[in-house]
């Protein structure tokens, strides 16, 4: 009888432990999902994979991963818009599935090609910026919805938080490198950064997501600032207008403050 109590006793604590291990291994899956500023393009340092989406292990989500031991799927990819998260980065969220993280919205509203038309050209600019915002605030949010509704219906159990995009420059609109970015613009460039978050984050904390707003943090690292967190026109172009080595250290650290 003592040998078939000590059995039993072995089996139950086995399949304790068993359970635990099982739990930890599902808690700590994390995905990884976006655009450009969840890829880690802007660090200039990039894994040797197929395809164009340029993921840096300087991205944020990397470093999230190593610094709270998180198995990693990391999907963001260089140029993503929702429609593109939608059909190509959401197949390994599962109910097991205990953070997402996500930027997306900017390339919806053609930032790129904003960005491009402001530096470049000029004469082009403010109607650019015009056709942005009025997308920003008429047809991004309900592109949100379904993306971020897809997120919740395939990963039921995670935590989710999105990131919102930092304003590119500084408030005195402080012109530098060789474009023809004007310090107007520059302000108006902000003006749409604010417009952005303003949905993307109506959009999250209606789908009961987190949103993490990075913009008070890289106020004073902007464009053109004393120690800048963003790239300003940049070679390759590529680089440009997107967070270095420091702004992704700083969107991982306002990431993790905001984990259970």
């Amino acid at each position: 009888m003592g040998n078939l109590r000590r059995i039993v006793g072995l089996v139950v604590l086995c399949f304790g432990v068993l359970c635990a291990v099982a739990g930890a291994a599902a808690a700590s899956q994390y995905v990884a999902l976006g655009d450009s500023y969840s890829s880690g393009v802007g660090s200039r340092v990039f894994y040797e994979e197929e395809g164009s989406c340029d993921r840096s292990p300087y991205a944020y989500p990397p470093l999230i991963a190593s610094a709270k031991s998180y198995t990693l799927s990391f999907k963001a990819c260089s140029g993503a818009t929702t429609s593109e998260v939608d059909s190509n980065q959401l197949g390994t969220l599962s109910s097991s599935t205990s953070l997402v993280t996500i930027t997306i919205g900017g390339n919806d509203a053609g930032f790129s090609e904003v960005m491009l038309s402001c530096a470049l050209y000029y004469f082009t600019c403010q109607e650019s910026i015009e056709e942005a915002d009025y997308f920003i605030e008429h047809t991004l949010p309900e592109r949100l919805n379904t993306t971020y509704s897809d997120i919740r219906s395939k990963a039921a159990n995670a935590t989710v938080v999105v990131l919102g995009y930092p304003r590119l420059f500084t408030s005195e609109g402080t012109t530098c490198n060789v474009n023809f970015l004007t310090s107007e613009h520059e302000k108006e460039l902000n003006h749409s950064a604010d417009l952005l978050d303003g949905v993307i984050k109506a959009r999250a904390e209606a789908h009961g997501f987190k949103f993490v707003d990075p913009r008070s943090a890289f106020s004073s690292h902007e464009i053109c600032s004393s120690e800048e967190w963003l790239n300003g026109q940049s070679n390759p172009l590529s680089e440009s207008y997107h967070p270095n080595t420091k702004g992704q250290k700083d969107f991982a650290s306002q990431i993790e403050a905001v984990l259970p």
